[in-house]
Formats: structure tokens, sequence, C-alpha cells
């Protein structure tokens, strides 16, 4: 049964443009078979905790050497990366905030890059051991000039990012739906809106 991780990151629960773009991938993505299945986590209903001395010790720590402590700090990493593992497509709604990506997110990418079980690294190179096929990044900008050429492109700190580490946790194909300048004109934004949702639902086939 083919498996979409779908990962919200704004902070707005209602009202979000990346949660409305999601929703049109997702249901596009659930289209294409009965049995496809989606695995929701929404970062603002059920914030991550950020890490920790004790987690970070955990992370780097040989598995015989691991206290009960240890075990317990890194047990939410622990179920997020078998959560991440366990799907065979990726999903990530996110609104860019001062030029990266939220929060909430940041919280959760430290719990699942960890070496020897997102990434390994032989004293040379990086390898990424997730594997997994597709991620897709559906974002949002609140000016314009961020996508293409734009003259904000440079400052795009928030999907750079995100398609680089994931890149570098070993996903293969890293696809990007965009929307800009979500607090301008009303008019123009509905238009707008209008031509992202046919893209994520594009995206989505």
């Amino acid at each position: 049964m083919p498996v979409l991780l779908r990962i919200d990151s704004s902070a707005r629960r209602v009202g979000s443009i990346s949660r409305d773009l999601g929703d049109r991938f997702e249901a596009a993505w659930q289209a294409r078979g009965a049995d496809f299945a989606v695995v929701r986590r929404d970062l603002a209903a059920d914030p991550i905790a950020q890490i920790v001395q004790e987690t970070i010790t955990g992370f780097y720590i040989a598995p015989h050497d691991m206290t009960d402590e240890l075990k317990a700090a890194t047990a939410l990493s622990d179920a997020l990366i078998a959560e991440l593992k366990s799907a065979d497509e990726m999903l990530i709604t996110v609104p860019m905030y001062n030029f990266t990506v939220p929060a909430a997110l940041k919280a959760w990418i430290d719990q699942i890059v960890r070496i020897n079980h997102t990434f390994s690294y032989d004293g040379v190179s990086f390898k990424g051991l997730l594997g997994m096929r597709r991620a897709t990044l559906v974002s949002a900008y609140g000016a314009g000039g961020y996508l293409g050429d734009g003259t904000l492109a440079g400052a795009d700190f928030c999907t750079t990012y995100l398609k680089f580490v994931l890149g570098f946790l070993g996903v293969a194909v890293v696809e990007h739906v965009g929307i800009e300048a979500t607090t301008g004109d009303a008019s123009a934004l509905a238009e707008h809106l209008d031509r992202a949702r046919g893209r994520a639902a594009a995206a989505a086939a």
C-alpha cells in the first residue's frame, strides 16, 4: 500500500495557504488508487520537542552505551524516523517565515537528521539512507520576488534549505510548488491561488 507522509508546518491552522495547496495535492494523490494512504503530522497541533544535550549525546553514542536516560531522550527521534521510513513519498507544506522555515519544522528536522539512521558518514563522504522516491514541497511566500529569477530569490532560505536537506538524506526527487505575494492584493491572490491549486494537484501525478 503506497503511503504519503504529510508534514504541515504553518502556525495558521485555519486560513493557511500552504495547507490549502497541500489539501489539493493530497486529494489528487489519493485519487491515484483506492489503497493510497496518507499519514498526517501537524507540527502546529502537535509540536515537536527541541533536541537537548541528552538527545545529541544519544545520537552519537555507541548503542551498547545507551542508558535509559539517553533512550528516553532519543525515543521521539526513533518514532519520527520510523514514521518517515515507512512512507513511499512525502509532502511538506511550509510558509516562509523571516526568510526560512518555521521553527516547528526545524525542530522536526533536527529530530530526523540522525547519523546512521537517515545518513551515514565514512570519514570521507556522506550518504543518505532514506531511499524515498519523491518529496514535494508546497511553499507560500508573503511577498513577491522569491520564485524563479525574482529579485528576492537569493533570500529564499526556506525552499533551498529543504531541498538540500532532503537530498542529503537520500530522497531521490524533490519537487516544488510555490505561491508568492500572499499578503498582496486580494483579487490578484485569488487568481494566483487558483493556478497554484492546479499545479499542486498536477504535482501529485
